[in-house]
């Protein structure tokens, strides 16, 4: 594996997103939330860009370090409970639902203005609508970052249970020539699963090497990952497809 290598990914998205991705994830409200669940997945995310080497901004860790602290607070008893300024509730989860509604409410209305945007110009075109697509910033097309996290994730403990999947000494894979079979796999115009861009990987180092090429690609605009519904499994397909 090429150990210094790194896919120069923005994250776009923040701590917040992350949270509410997790929340509809898992399909409860977001009054209903567990701080041990959700911190605990919260962490294995943090831990799963650690390994990929995807550089995520502060805010990420200064939330990770809120939700311990709001963790350890929520298994102390009502009377030990640290004395809070300006709380009102005896339940730690209640200043960052606050956060999450906030903020969903804020992203709803962005996402709506957006569209309102994008049905003006069908109507108006405006001038220099080429020079500005190309300072859009970095998208992951029609699957976000979390949601790719987690596909891999999944194929990282289906695979990894298999017994004929072990580390070889001295094993080395390139990402450019996994970009290349992925691309190969595209080329043919039939949409690819997610799951089987990894079902011939024999060890845990080919499966981040292959993830860290289509991370790569998806960034070069080169293919595309979509879902048709949330628990739908991930397909890559060509750009142009």
């Amino acid at each position: 594996m090429e150990a210094d290598y790194k896919v120069k990914l923005e994250v776009f998205e923040g701590p917040l997103d992350l949270l509410l991705y997790l929340i509809k994830q898992d399909e409860i409200d977001i009054y209903d939330i567990s701080l041990e669940r959700i911190t605990s997945q919260y962490l294995e995310y943090l831990q799963a860009f650690k390994e990929l080497n995807i550089e995520l901004t502060g805010e990420f860790i200064v939330m990770a370090a809120n939700l311990i602290y709001l963790k350890s607070r929520s298994l102390l008893p009502i009377d030990q409970q640290p004395p809070e300024e300006d709380a009102g509730e005896d339940d730690p989860r209640w200043e960052l639902i606050r956060q999450l509604i906030e903020y969903k409410k804020f992203k709803e209305a962005a996402a709506e203005l957006h569209l309102r945007e994008l049905e003006q110009e069908k109507i108006f075109a405006r001038e220099g609508a080429s020079s500005l697509a190309l300072q859009e910033p970095l998208r992951l097309g029609e699957v976000g970052i979390f949601q790719l996290i987690n596909a891999f994730q999944t194929v990282i403990k289906r695979i990894e249970a298999r017994q004929d999947v072990q580390e070889i000494l001295g094993e080395r894979f390139s990402v450019s020539e996994k970009i290349d079979t992925i691309l190969q796999h595209v080329a043919t115009g039939t949409p690819l699963r997610f799951s089987d861009l990894f079902g011939a990987a024999v060890s845990r180092v080919e499966l981040v090497v292959t993830f860290l090429a289509l991370l790569e690609l998806i960034r070069l605009k080169q293919v595309r990952a979509t879902q048709r519904n949330i628990f739908d499994e991930i397909e890559i397909a060509g750009a142009t497809a």
